[in-house]
């Protein structure tokens, strides 16, 4: 096709117009076919929602579009040097395109690396004609049918709660930074506190929807983070935290059953996560899919 439109992402790190644009897509792509497993609507708006976004290099980003719609993206995340792209699939004669303006625009100081889905060969092809090479790294999606009655007992003492029904930030910071194995105390600063309430600031965040258990000190101690529109198919877990004090004791099981629970209620049929650990197999995840990282350049041979 000759009438694709291609623009870099605007200079507009918050939730503006062409951030919803590009979410529907998102969300569009998936409804559809499952077509962006490895960077769903919910990674893209949790992504904004974080101080880890490139903001400086938004503008390096890229956006096709034919007839006004959206049907091809590049994205940082976290960092300049990981960067994803999704592609509907009508448009696959696309990925030429696309990889190559990761690898001409979107290079950060340390080069840049793509995780390309490892079923799909084409896109290594072109990746490997470009210069790319495959790397360690993979990422992994698991799924779970969604039982919208599901029920996890808890120890006494314990129960479960969200976000709308108590909002604690500091509870939210406590959690999260016991829960990700930082070191030391955790601290109430103004900037962590403005950062953990951006956190929940997207505009689709349903707050009923993350969940907490709470002990019978009336800490959080695991949590559940969930991105879900009502209506549609599937959700997406992010993320999932517990105190190292209270492990082993089915608080995580308990926290990630009962949002997803919960999305069932709202119609979701299927709940994704981005991670092959045992926790979530044992709670009835199966492995869905499998990416590889391809690096540019090729650091293998640069100590060689």
């Amino acid at each position: 096709m000759n009438d694709i439109d291609f623009n870099n992402y605007p200079n507009d790190p918050e939730f503006g117009r062409t951030f919803a644009e590009v979410r529907d897509f998102l969300s569009r792509i998936n409804e559809r076919s499952l077509a962006s497993v490895d960077f769903p609507w919910g990674r893209w708006e949790w992504a904004f929602s974080l101080p880890f976004l490139p903001v400086k290099r938004l503008t390096k980003m890229g956006i096709w579009s034919h007839g006004g719609k959206i049907v091809a993206l590049t994205s940082y995340e976290s960092t300049a040097w990981d960067v994803y792209y999704a592609i509907d699939p009508d448009y696959a004669f696309l990925k030429e395109q696309v990889l190559e303006h990761i690898h001409r625009k979107m290079q950060g100081p340390e080069g840049v690396r793509v995780p390309i889905p490892d079923n799909d060969r084409e896109a290594k092809m072109i990746a490997e004609k470009i210069g790319f090479v495959p790397g360690k790294a993979k990422e992994y999606n698991a799924v779970i049918d969604i039982d919208d009655q599901f029920v996890c007992e808890l120890p006494r003492g314990f129960s479960t709660t969200n976000l709308e029904e108590r909002f604690d930030l500091c509870e939210y910071n406590r959690i999260l930074h016991r829960g990700f194995n930082h070191p030391g105390p955790e601290t109430n600063s103004y900037e962590n506190i403005a950062s953990r309430l951006k956190s929940l600031s997207g505009p689709d965040v349903i707050l009923k929807l993350n969940t907490a258990v709470v002990s019978p000190e009336r800490h959080f101690v695991s949590y559940c983070g969930i991105w879900y529109k009502p209506g549609t198919k599937y959700a997406l877990v992010e993320p999932v935290a517990t105190d190292p004090e209270y492990r082993q004791m089915g608080l995580g099981k308990a926290a990630v059953l009962s949002a997803l629970a919960k999305c069932g209620q709202l119609g979701a049929a299927k709940a994704f996560v981005g991670s092959r650990q045992d926790f979530y197999y044992h709670i009835g995840f199966m492995p869905y899919s499998e990416s590889t990282f391809w690096e540019y350049p090729d650091k293998s041979t640069q100590n060689g």
